[in-house]
């Protein structure tokens, strides 16, 4: 994929996932409809349906999979994964919603391929409403918007995850030992603030964002994934060892703490940016939509499976992110900052959308002299913005919450079912599909408004009622 490519009106070749530039190539689309009504036959060089479902896994994996047996802590230990699984089952079907009504504009417009952006754009000239074809244009900007806020949301998740992590592998350094059984708690050597552990993240970041090559990136991204695939198994086979009694966990939780659980499940499930680009990407986009319910379906256990297990485990001392449960041998430290290490690299990969979309209208307003510089001034400023936001909210469990219900709400949920009520409701649709998009997106909306004032209200708590991811030790 070229960078002029990436630079054009389509740029959304990937959202707020894990996705490899490599991997995620140019928007594409194509509906949930039956085999013969796909009228692009795919691309001869496109990956296979394990690439794709390899790339979809990897897109939908990451920093908010650690913070979900927390935010099962939020909703209860049987009210949290029936809460995720149906928001796992609400996430696909309007994943399926966004590729049906991309497919039917590319039929309708002969286009080889429609971005999420584009889909909303054009759904929305496809509405009775004079005023919303008129200004159709800002649902592709507000779709960019989002995307860049999700992107960004995730940066800032990433400087704090990394500053927890290793100020918890450096503090506890004296106390670490070979035998990883004992369950003791450790004394902490006093150590730096973890809003300085990101200013001294902070330079080292910068320089990783000013690398622009993506086949260099792709090999960061590689690296990363490994690193957290076996961080992942080394957690699970830790996890499911000497669970204690889980008859004292609360069924559901208190109601307040339900719009937290809301945000960080709906930051793990928004992966709905990539599904376009790797349904256009196969040699065989037909095999999409098993790709897809196949692919969610590993996540969704995935997510579950480790929500529950990791609170069953530690019970109402869970952190933000488990790694910070983990105990204090060379082992577990070690898995943190092998996790630390692929977080690092990703965030190069999270970057490079925002990147991609704010920089280069900016650059082609000076002269091809300051180009270069401008571009590398304009990369330092958004990473020192994503910085600054980092260690003005440095809660890592409120940072995921807060970013999933602002953003990620609003393009998995709030979106996709009104795009699909505007793109059929000229050429009729059932009333029960009226109502059934209706209800999703006003969850979603509840869950943006709610989530969002919870996590702010949580964020300016008293002390004394908050559980301070950095500085608390069960291990």
């Amino acid at each position: 994929m070229s960078t002029r490519r990436l630079r054009s009106e389509d740029y959304n070749d990937y959202s707020s996932t894990d996705v490899t530039p490599e991997g995620s190539p140019p928007d594409g689309m194509n509906g949930f409809a039956h085999p013969e009504s796909y009228q692009r036959f795919g691309e001869t060089n496109g990956t296979t349906w394990y690439q794709t479902l390899i790339h979809l896994l990897k897109g939908n994996v990451g920093t908010g999979l650690l913070g979900l047996p927390l935010a099962v802590k939020n909703a209860g230990i049987l009210l949290g994964p029936v809460s995720l699984l149906v928001m796992g089952v609400v996430a696909v079907h309007c994943m399926g919603i966004l590729v049906k009504c991309a497919h039917h504009f590319c039929n309708r417009f002969q286009k080889q391929f429609v971005d999420y952006g584009g889909a909303v754009m054009y759904g929305l000239e496809a509405t009775p409403s004079a005023w919303l074809r008129t200004h159709a244009i800002w649902g592709r900007r507000m779709v960019g918007l989002f995307l860049v806020v999700t992107q960004l949301g995730f940066c800032c998740v990433y400087f704090v995850f990394l500053a927890d992590n290793l100020r918890q592998v450096i503090s506890a350094a004296n106390g670490t030992t070979n035998d990883c059984s004992s369950n003791r708690t450790v004394v902490m050597t006093p150590t730096m603030d973890s809003r300085l552990y990101m200013l001294s993240i902070l330079p080292f970041v910068v320089l990783l964002t000013f690398i622009q090559n993506l086949k260099v990136l792709s090999v960061f991204s590689m690296l990363a994934n490994m690193a957290m695939l076996v961080s992942l198994v080394v957690i699970y086979q830790y996890i499911v060892r000497d669970i204690p009694d889980p008859r004292d966990l609360p069924l559901a939780a208190a109601w307040k703490t339900y719009p937290l659980f809301f945000g960080t499940a709906i930051f793990a499930f928004e992966g709905i940016g990539v599904v376009l680009p790797l349904e256009n990407k196969m040699k065989k986009p037909q095999q999409f939509p098993i790709v897809l319910y196949v692919g969610m379906t590993i996540v969704t256990i995935l997510y579950i499976s480790l929500g529950v297990l990791g609170y069953l485990r530690f019970g109402a001392d869970i952190q933000g992110s488990i790694t910070l449960n983990l105990p204090n041998c060379w082992l577990y430290q070690a898995v943190k900052l092998l996790f630390s290490f692929g977080i690092f690299f990703t965030y190069a990969v999270q970057f490079y959308v925002p990147a991609e979309i704010i920089i280069p209208p900016i650059v082609a307003r000076v002269s091809e002299r300051w180009g270069l510089v401008v571009n590398l001034l304009l990369r330092l400023a958004l990473v020192c913005l994503t910085c600054v936001l980092a260690i003005l909210i440095p809660r890592l469990d409120i940072v995921i919450s807060l970013v999933g219900s602002v953003s990620s709400s609003a393009l998995a949920l709030i979106f996709p079912p009104l795009l699909e009520i505007a793109t059929y409701y000229s050429e009729g649709i059932h009333p029960l599909v009226i109502a059934k998009d209706v209800a999703i997106s006003l969850f979603g909306f509840v869950g943006f408004v709610v989530g969002t004032y919870e996590a702010l209200v949580e964020l300016v708590a008293p002390a004394t009622t908050v559980i301070n991811a950095t500085s608390v030790m069960v291990q």
